[in-house]
């Protein structure tokens, strides 16, 4: 027994032994390399270096990055007339109705919408938007319903969640330009399609088609149009709709100023006509209840094949956690101003941005120089600048800048929107505003206005 007690202590002490040279030579070994091969030590730098992150840098704005370079100066000796903002409250002129102000007031005074929401919006908002927008061709549950922080936000969601860095969509010329703000700054590439001012600023459906690749993610399709004032006929819809099909392209639906259309034209949401296309449409209450401080937006989702399945609505589920959502008091009060706003409000915008644009039409037209093109729903109005007749002036920028510098009137040059030579007019000032803004206009363009040569030797003859 004492043998083998012997033995089995020699035994192990041979594999201490075997053990100890064997860590020495790693340790050896561990050694030679790192001077052979020295690692970067991982510490924190010794000096202060700051860096903005790529997304914020990529990240640019074309209006504020235009405008902010202009050289703004109104003349002193008249009042400033600023024809470039999108926001109908600007002038005080244009109110939201009585009944969106009591529901607001009455979620207030109910206390129960001070504390969080989910994400996606209370589920009874979400029903009552569902309720709201569905209609026999595209009907909507409230699961394909999302509220969110503004129809801007909606759209960043939309985009987000079908496209990858690498992919491109895409987005109309003119165009908003948030649209390319939000694609670029997430590594996606924009491609411009045409649309056509000659036939109304439809789009130029050939030169859509030629952009398509297999990178192409989405179509936005903006109706009615900012900066356009464009209202696209069911016809061209389906036409639009013919292209995405072929082609396999979901479709973002910027519709923001649904129903905001002139007498004469009829509003059809592009889901509506769908029969395959998965569409995303994003909306809000900005625009046709005059409540754009109000931040209240959303994305119904069409997708009657189940094109996008699960991932896509889960996706928009995840980004949507991001923030805390749209505003619960606005939720709160939402069932009743969907519900108890009186057609006679919305009419009344109507026939006003009509007049006003059909007063701004008119006056322009009789302008050498200038072509408008007059809109048929939204709150914008197109105006083309010809150039040539301008030999003063470079470009959309420097003629609309003297233009405030000599008339202290303001109107946004249309190279913002990716779509030079031409500026912006917002038709929602006062009507007088409007009429003393275009008179303006046409004093600046007689002074600046050169014919042609070819216009002089005809006119000699």
């Amino acid at each position: 027994m004492n043998r083998l007690l012997t033995t089995f202590s020699s035994y192990l002490e041979l594999i201490y032994t075997v053990r100890k040279i064997y860590y020495y030579f790693l340790s050896l070994h561990k050694t030679v390399k790192d001077i052979v091969y020295p690692t970067k030590q991982k510490s924190r730098r010794q000096r202060w270096n700051i860096r903005a992150s790529k997304m914020s840098i990529n990240t640019l704005n074309p209006i504020r990055s235009i405008v902010d370079g202009m050289k703004l100066t109104p003349n002193p000796e008249k009042p400033m007339i600023a024809l470039s903002i999108g926001d109908p409250t600007v002038f005080g002129n244009l109110p939201t109705d009585d009944k969106v102000l009591q529901a607001m007031k009455d979620a207030i005074d109910s206390h129960k919408y001070n504390g969080y929401a989910p994400s996606v919006g209370y589920q009874k908002s979400r029903e009552v938007l569902a309720n709201f927008y569905s209609c026999p061709e595209a009907p909507l549950e409230a699961e394909d319903v999302l509220l969110t922080s503004g129809c801007s936000q909606a759209i960043d969601l939309a985009i987000t969640v079908l496209c990858n860095p690498g992919d491109n969509i895409l987005i109309p010329c003119p165009g908003f330009s948030l649209y390319k703000t939000l694609a670029v700054s997430l590594g996606i590439q924009v491609k411009l399609y045409n649309l056509l001012p000659e036939k109304s600023w439809e789009i130029d459906l050939q030169h859509l088609e030629s952009l398509i690749d297999d990178r192409t993610a989405c179509l936005i399709v903006n109706n009615p149009s900012n900066p356009c004032g464009s209202v696209y006929s069911k016809e061209h819809l389906q036409d639009i709709l013919s292209v995405a099909s072929k082609r396999c392209l979901p479709i973002l639906a910027d519709e923001i100023y649904g129903d905001m259309v002139f007498p004469g034209c009829k509003y059809q949401s592009i889901a509506s006509l769908s029969s395959d296309v998965p569409v995303l449409a994003c909306g809000g209450l900005a625009k046709r209840w005059l409540v754009p401080g109000w931040r209240l937006g959303w994305i119904l989702i069409h997708d009657r094949n189940q094109i996008f399945g699960k991932e896509i609505r889960q996706g928009l589920v995840k980004l949507s956690q991001r923030i805390l959502g749209a505003c619960t008091i606005v939720q709160g009060a939402l069932e009743s101003i969907l519900n108890d706003t009186p057609q006679d409000f919305y009419q009344r915008t109507i026939r006003f941005l009509k007049s006003n644009s059909e007063i701004c039409f008119s006056e322009l037209s009789t302008i050498p120089g200038l072509t408008p093109v007059m809109p048929s729903g939204a709150m914008y109005l197109m105006v083309g600048i010809e150039m040539e007749h301008f030999p003063e002036f470079l470009d959309d920028v420097q003629f609309t800048e003297h233009l405030v510098t000599e008339q202290s009137v303001f109107c946004l040059p249309a190279t913002a929107f990716e779509y030079p030579n031409y500026f912006r007019i917002v038709v929602t000032v006062p009507e007088e505003m409007m009429v003393v803004a275009c008179g303006r206009i046409r004093e600046f363009c007689q002074r600046h206005y050169r014919p042609r040569s070819q216009d002089s030797a005809e006119l000699d003859q």
